[in-house]
């Protein structure tokens, strides 16, 4: 008989795991299967190959032309022989050599090398966003299957008091509704740590989705190590500098728009065979050489509106990055005084933790010898449930305000 899958997980998280994953594990497969990071990865490789390109059609550009030409005239009537010599062939090499200035050249490996460092940054980010996305999922799963281990241990607890609950009922020193009161909390108890398992199998499996793995093995996960980290003193934030390359990018352009307006010159040449057959057709070998110069004049204005335009495009990228730098601030701020909450929150929870601990204690002592009330003791399990599980969501908020920090300030 086929075991449903879902059964199937619950008996592996109730045993044992297969095996034991960390944080890592899950980055780099992620990083591995990424198409966008692939995507990037492949753009900058084509921006390389675009920029020798362009380097290439800087060197003599050479042709090979081939071309026979007839045109028939009869008693006079056909094209002027003097335009068309009646017939005509030639076979000629061609070579053309663009006379760049070095400042045209630079300005146009300005241009690639600005390209690749927006390529390199954006490939840059997507490692964060990747990165932030597969931590935080982590953080998620870890933190249920803690649960699911502290409400498995008061599980047990319940079971095992359960067991003495009844010998001191059959024994009228409880009453019997008020034993079955305590059997309802230990089915929700129950009924509590399945949810939470399918929880959990909910939460690896998007892991997996995430990472780019069709993995459906059940894995224990390691209590994930993430401490805030900070920018060093040499570097340069990278979402300040998208704002950096966009203004570098536009001053480019400004350059470019110059280059465009100076006069181009390119030598010219040819060498091959070139007749009408009008005489000595055997003769017709030569070459030519040539020069050619370009010279703008006036386009109406248009060189000046082009400069206007990257003007208006640096104060907007300005406009947007002193509004990035004021949210920043406030973000960073936010963030911090929320995970400073989240450690005043702890200390207190943990306080109450042990008053509630000390009191199951005392309870589970004087339930053996009927002086407590079996529903006082319910109470006093129920408390340190959601006591414990506040611990644990709080844990949780606290990683996923670490995360999110150290997304907004640090390179990695």
């Amino acid at each position: 008989m086929k075991i449903p899958l879902a059964i199937l997980f619950l008996l592996c998280v109730t045993n044992s795991f297969s095996q034991e994953k960390e944080l890592r594990f899950y980055i780099e497969k992620a990083q591995t299967n990424s198409p966008l990071l692939n995507d990037l990865s492949n753009q900058i490789k084509s921006n390389a190959i675009d920029s020798l390109i362009t380097k290439a059609s800087y060197k003599p550009q050479v042709t090979g032309n081939l071309l026979a030409n007839y045109a028939p005239n009869y008693n006079g009537f056909g094209y002027d022989n003097a335009i068309t010599n009646g017939q005509s062939v030639s076979g000629l090499v061609g070579i053309n050599q663009k006379i760049m200035s070095k400042n045209r050249i630079n300005t146009q490996a300005e241009t690639f090398k600005l390209l690749k460092e927006g390529l390199v940054l954006n490939k840059k980010i997507a490692f964060k966003d990747l990165n932030k996305t597969i931590v935080s999922q982590y953080i998620s799963a870890s933190g249920n299957q803690e649960q699911i281990v502290y409400n498995q241990k008061i599980l047990e607890l319940l079971k095992s008091e359960s067991q003495i609950l009844k010998k001191l009922t059959q024994n009228s020193i409880y009453k019997q509704t008020d034993y079955l009161i305590f059997l309802s909390t230990v089915q929700h108890q129950e009924l509590q740590v399945l949810s939470l398992k399918q929880q959990y199998q909910n939460d690896l499996g998007l892991l997996n989705y995430l990472s780019g793995e069709n993995d459906t093995t059940f894995v224990r996960l390691k209590n994930p190590k993430i401490t805030l980290k900070s920018l060093k003193n040499n570097e340069k934030f990278v979402f300040l500098k998208q704002f950096e390359i966009d203004s570098l990018k536009i001053q480019n352009q400004n350059k470019l728009i110059d280059n465009n307006y100076k006069p181009t010159a390119a030598l010219l040449g040819d060498a091959g065979y070139l007749s009408s057959f009008a005489s000595q057709g055997y003769k017709n070998f030569g070459l030519s050489v040539g020069f050619g110069l370009s010279i703008p004049i006036y386009d109406g204005g248009q060189k000046a509106l082009q400069h206007q335009k990257n003007e208006i495009a640096l104060a907007t990228n300005l406009g947007y990055k002193t509004n990035f730098n004021k949210q920043y601030q406030q973000q960073l701020t936010m963030l911090h005084l929320k995970l400073q909450q989240t450690f005043a929150t702890e200390k207190q929870l943990h306080s109450q933790l042990q008053i509630s601990e000390a009191l199951i204690e005392a309870d589970k002592k004087l339930l053996v010898s009927g002086d407590a009330q079996i529903t006082d003791f319910v109470i006093a399990i129920t408390t340190i449930i959601a006591i414990n599980n506040t611990i644990s969501q709080n844990k949780i908020n606290q990683l996923q305000l670490i995360n999110e920090i150290n997304y907004w300030n640090s390179n990695d």
